[in-house]
């Protein structure tokens, strides 16, 4: 990871970075902002002019590297800003990571009277767009290893920076998980790179159910989604609980660390990407970690019902009735509608034992999810107007997206079953929507404190997109902190 620190007085002056704005007319060129730390007197002329000759616009993301040979600063590189606010500065860090990415050094002269909510977005874009995932070695693995942040102040912007980097840190954690083959990655695997990864974090109290302890307390849905495989299940419990938290939380996450369909087997196109079908678990898991090592004021627990979802003359049939913690029972007419079945054993658990003041689930869920929203955009759903416009405002505050949707009462009535108290994949109607219904039923006295996003669509991305790079995009993990951090 880039190490990136905050200076006054630059001593590395090879290759700078200067913030442009877009001009005070609408056809006008970018201008470079004026910065904190003195540079050479010609180089926002220089900048300036070479804004005009090329067109930069100075819109947020924009990003132009010119060689000045024989010069200091020998390399220039110009980044709009757009507005100058946080979105603004975090596309910019992103914009730099890959226009630099050649350099193995960049000093980012930073505007008179920055913002510390500017740092933590551009220290955000720079981290995040410089993740890579390679299983050995990368020959195409960028230069770039440092960044100097040049402020007049460093000291004002020192927490910004830990945030940010806490954020990126715990992202880049949930992509590491969510990337990784499932030839290495299964079950016990997952629970033990929380274990590693909570070592470091004092307070943190991990406990890990197996698949005995799992028959013996009832976790049938768990039990029948992981039974196909030779990898057994489990339920990972990692809890923050800070001696002054006067609210608690639970954090759900689907973890199906392969999913072929079961039964109802998917076709290879449908199948070939589902390692990410556990990222609802590493975004919890890792959001965790992260309030953790913040040392946010407000107890977690996060709940990561982990199975893989194989074919087997031990796997559970479609038609078959599942009991779950609590005693409800579902009819599966699907084995490929399976991560709901371990999410509402996970859901009754934290209501019957946890009892929280709040309970989020985030999950992997369904295709209807990209249908509605496209690719990156989250599916969020909950009966509590003031929960879901909390969330809402946290998640857009942390650059990710997620649009609320209905929970319909006249769908209620497809849920029903002749055989067993709920049916759990039902065909009529929109899929995302059933599902959610579905989860509600496990909620019972926390329903009006519940809330749950479908984020199949945007936990994945099939190219490098401002500070998203191809492959698990750690999506949950940003907003679920910015959240976080505003309870007490």
């Amino acid at each position: 990871m880039l190490a990136i620190r905050l200076i006054a007085e630059p001593d590395q002056l090879d290759a700078v970075a200067l913030p442009l704005r877009p001009g005070a007319a609408a056809d006008a060129s970018a201008a470079p902002v004026p910065t904190a730390v003195a540079l050479p007197a010609e180089v926002a002329d220089e900048a300036a002019a070479l804004a005009s000759m090329i067109r930069l616009t100075g819109r947020a993301g924009e990003a132009h590297r010119q060689l000045r040979p024989g010069a200091a600063p020998a390399r220039l590189l110009l980044v709009g800003i757009g507005d100058g606010d946080e979105p603004g500065w975090r596309s910019a860090g992103a914009a730099l990571a890959r226009a630099g990415k050649d350099e193995t050094h960049i000093t980012v002269a930073l505007p008179v009277g920055v913002s510390a909510e500017a740092v933590r977005g551009l220290v955000e874009g720079l981290l995040l767009a410089s993740y890579r995932y390679r299983l050995g070695a990368d020959a195409e693995a960028p230069a770039l290893t440092g960044v100097d942040l040049a402020v007049a102040e460093p000291e004002a912007y020192q927490q910004a920076l830990e945030v940010a980097r806490t954020t990126a840190t715990m992202t880049r954690l949930a992509r590491d998980l969510t990337n990784t083959p499932s030839s290495v990655k299964n079950p016990q695997w997952f629970a033990d790179q929380v274990a590693a990864a909570a070592t470091d974090l004092p307070g943190l109290r991990l406990r890990v159910r197996e698949p005995e302890e799992l028959a013996a307390e009832g976790f049938g849905g768990i039990l029948a989604v992981g039974g196909g495989s030779a990898s057994g299940p489990r339920l990972v419990e990692l809890d923050w609980q800070p001696a002054e938290a006067s609210t608690h939380v639970v954090l759900v996450g689907k973890g199906i660390t392969f999913d072929t369909g079961g039964i109802s087997i998917k076709p290879v196109p449908a199948m070939k990407l589902m390692r990410k079908d556990m990222a609802g678990a590493a975004a919890v898991v890792a959001a965790t970690l992260g309030a953790a090592a913040l040392q946010l004021p407000v107890r977690i627990t996060a709940l990561a019902p982990l199975a893989e979802n194989m074919v087997s003359g031990a796997a559970f049939r479609p038609g078959d009735i599942i009991r779950h913690y609590g005693g409800l029972t579902s009819e599966t007419t699907n084995s490929d509608a399976e991560g709901r079945l371990v999410l509402a054993d996970a859901l009754a658990y934290a209501v019957a034992e946890l009892k929280p003041d709040l309970l989020i689930d985030l999950a992997t869920l369904t295709g209807a999810n990209a249908i509605a929203l496209g690719t990156r955009t989250g599916a969020l759903y909950s009966d509590n107007d003031q929960l879901a416009d909390d969330v809402l405002a946290a998640v857009a505050e942390a650059g990710e997206a997620a649009w609320r949707m209905p929970l319909p009462t006249d769908y209620v009535e497809h849920l029903g079953s002749e055989l067993a108290d709920l049916h759990s994949a039902p065909t009529q109607g929109g899929g995302s929507v059933l599902a959610a219904l579905y989860l509600r039923e496990f909620t019972g006295e926390l329903r009006e404190k519940w809330l749950h996003i479908d984020m199949s669509a945007p936990s994945w991305c099939e190219r490098d997109d401002a500070e998203l790079t191809r492959g698990a995009t750690g999506w949950g993990v940003r907003g679920l902190l910015r959240w976080l951090a505003t309870l007490r």
